[in-house]
């Protein structure tokens, strides 16, 4: 072997090292707020059920990739509300102190962290065992949006009564704005590490829409820092684009009532395709969005259907 040969593989085989490096490396937590609730570990997920003395209504929310619970909590402070929250697996929760109760499911499913699928058990988990009023809504946002679907196919029962809010969805057969390219995929754990270092450097993009809101701000900083590790990015960006990819509208069968929320100005998700594919729904209402970005609860939150009573 050459001296240069030698010096590439030297080379490579060090890349591959730090990028596995990076790929575990622990990530810090950023926010972490008090909030009177409980909370339920199932793996390396948390549900977060906020105290409600007399509830008369439950919302449950699915937050985006690489978001947080939080993402939610401003909306929905009516304390007449039971919201109960679910984390991505093996990401951060942002509670200060929480208090952990013994789940009341019997057994706890196998999960592999990262997935779609696997958030959608936990989903459906909160749906079966911590909902204590009739009338319920499903809130997902982004990636959320694809876990509430993927939840209602595998357990079509929970949803039957349930009214589902699919806020700038993921989507059968829908996709990125503008997609990450192969060598932005085996960059990401570095890129991940580069935007930590500088959370506040990519705020002058237009992906996120109006920045007037401190809270608003505060949650964009904090995206990330909510993953525990470089890993389950990189494992929740691949499923994600294959979930859009081999997912069909037969799905959409599973959802009985509720809304698609469609931002035109969305430049996280392409809107063109998220309307097509929503389009194929035939029980769910389609909002389009004319000046909404992404983050349409934060921006526009005229635009989302109020909760009523069944």
């Amino acid at each position: 072997m050459g001296f240069f040969t030698g010096l590439l593989v030297l080379l490579l085989t060090g890349g591959w090292a730090f990028r596995r490096w990076l790929l575990d490396r622990p990530v810090p937590q950023r926010q972490a707020v008090p909030m009177a609730a409980e909370v339920y570990r199932v793996g390396s997920t948390c549900i977060i059920r906020r105290r409600s003395d007399n509830p008369v209504r439950s919302v449950v929310v699915m937050h985006g990739f690489l978001e947080n619970p939080l993402y939610f909590t401003q909306y929905y402070s009516d304390p007449t509300i039971e919201l109960i929250m679910l984390t991505s697996g093996d990401y951060h929760l942002p509670l200060a102190n929480p208090v952990f109760q013994q789940p009341p499911w019997p057994t706890t499913p196998a999960l592999v962290t990262g997935l779609i699928a696997s958030d959608a058990q936990v989903l459906n988990l909160a749906l079966q065992y911590l909902v204590s009023t009739p009338d319920v809504r499903v809130h997902g946002h982004s990636r959320g949006g694809a876990v509430v679907l993927e939840a209602a196919r595998q357990r079509p029962d929970l949803f039957e009564a349930a009214a589902v809010l699919l806020e700038a969805p993921a989507l059968p057969q829908g996709r990125a704005y503008r997609p990450t390219p192969r060598l932005g995929h085996w960059l990401l754990p570095l890129v991940h590490l580069l935007w930590q270092g500088k959370p506040a450097s990519i705020l002058s993009r237009p992906i996120w829409g109006p920045l007037h809101d401190a809270s608003k701000r505060e949650l964009i900083l904090a995206m990330p820092f909510n993953p525990r590790s470089s890993r389950v990015v990189m494992t929740n960006l691949e499923d994600l684009e294959q979930w859009m990819r081999s997912t069909g509208p037969e799905i959409y069968r599973h959802v009985k009532r509720g809304a698609i929320l469609v931002p035109q100005q969305d430049r996280v998700l392409h809107s063109g395709a998220m309307l097509d594919s929503a389009r194929q729904a035939e029980n769910l209402q389609i909002i389009e969005v004319p000046d909404g970005s992404h983050f349409v609860l934060l921006d526009n939150p005229e635009a989302i259907p109020p909760l009523i009573r069944n």
